[in-house]
């Protein structure tokens, strides 16, 4: 285990200070066990601190806490990534406001040659799921990191789509990693842990209050290359990205939509005001970004003969009575909670077998 692991939790826990704030302490101190090991006075000599602030800092209470959140990280085997860190995401590192310190789980390389955040609205659209599921799928070639925030609509169908293309796909979070928001996607996230994972800024205990999501969506806009915008209206967390990731002066781009379309209506905006590129396709974007095919490419997983356990196969008997069907209606259909219903059908998913519809639709393919 790190050594300075207790002092870099410490850190977040110092009373009024912020990432930029963090940083600038851990450099004057020359390390983060130097800042807590500091006398007063010496601290106080730091430009901008003063004799006020470091009473008010309170390191012993600081300390004290993080060697109750070391517990809580061992306990869940959760890992952290510090901003000095060789694993932390190199694009972050160049944020002013860039978390000192990142909560993470699963299997995932923050620092690929290629990174891309992928947001849109929760109340998605067939269109919007289309053209999200193709950009993913010709994105494959390059191998990017593909980042967005696990949320209902856009952010879903951009981590299953990376999931079954075989690319290493992260969510970042709007609370703590003892809990999955939103919970029907707790199925999703546990895949996500195979090839990518979870990130959170948040301890422990944190919920998904609503201000918690404009600050996770910094980390999303500042971990890529580009922030790709696919359905969205004038207003929501979508623009709110889209605005953080041209502040750190990277791409952005949005697909058009309809004028008359309610959930295009962001897209058409950013556009139409230069704030965004628009991109019709992967070649578009591309072209914008200069990139190169990487030489090891990934297959998507796909199977010619698919085996189905006596559960899949049970739910896609039921699937195949109509064009379209709900969670519910399968649920009620098969006899199930509609959790297990909700794991069972992302397994077919995976399978390419059946595909999600707006509306938690399902048919299949």
């Amino acid at each position: 285990m790190d050594d300075n692991l207790q002092y870099k939790i410490a850190l977040k826990k110092l009373n009024g200070v912020g990432a930029h704030r963090a940083k600038k302490l851990v450099s004057y101190a020359g390390g983060v066990k130097e800042l807590f090991e500091l006398s007063d006075r010496k601290l106080a000599l730091i430009p901008g601190i003063g004799t006020m602030i470091v009473k008010k800092l309170e390191r012993t209470t600081a300390m004290r806490l993080a060697e109750e959140e070391l517990r809580f990280l061992e306990k869940k085997q959760l890992k952290t990534v510090f901003f000095l860190d060789e694993e932390y995401p190199n694009r972050l590192r160049y944020c002013d406001d860039g978390p000192v310190l990142l909560y993470s789980k699963g299997n995932m390389d923050l620092n690929k040659p290629y990174s891309v955040s992928i947001v849109g609205t929760r109340d998605y659209t067939e269109y919007g799921s289309r053209i999200t599921e193709r950009l993913v799928e010709e994105l494959r070639p390059y191998d990017p990191l593909i980042v967005s925030g696990l949320a209902y609509g856009i952010d879903t169908i951009s981590h299953r789509s990376a999931i079954h293309q075989g690319l290493q796909t992260v969510g970042v979070l709007g609370n703590s990693l003892d809990r999955i928001y939103p919970n029907s996607n707790r199925s999703l996230a546990e895949k996500m842990l195979e090839n990518g994972g979870l990130l959170s800024e948040f301890e422990s205990g944190t919920q998904p209050d609503r201000m918690n999501f404009p600050q996770r969506n910094r980390i999303v806009a500042g971990m890529s290359d580009v922030t790709i915008v696919v359905e969205s209206g004038v207003k929501g967390g979508s623009m709110i990205t889209a605005r953080l990731a041209a502040s750190y002066n990277r791409d952005v781009a949005a697909f058009p939509g309809p004028i008359d379309a309610p959930f295009s209506a962001g897209c058409n905006y950013l556009i139409k005001t230069n704030q965004a590129t628009l991109i019709e396709s992967c070649a578009d974007l591309i072209y914008l970004m200069g990139w190169q095919k990487e030489e090891s490419t990934h297959s998507p997983q796909k199977q010619l003969f698919v085996e189905l356990n006596e559960e899949e196969q049970k739910l896609f008997e039921a699937l195949k009575d109509n064009k379209k069907q709900s969670l519910d209606n399968l649920s009620l259909k098969c006899d199930w909670t509609v959790s297990k219903t909700s794991t069972i059908l992302l397994e077919l998913e995976f399978k390419g077998l059946i595909k999600t519809l707006p509306g938690k639709m399902y048919a299949v393919t």
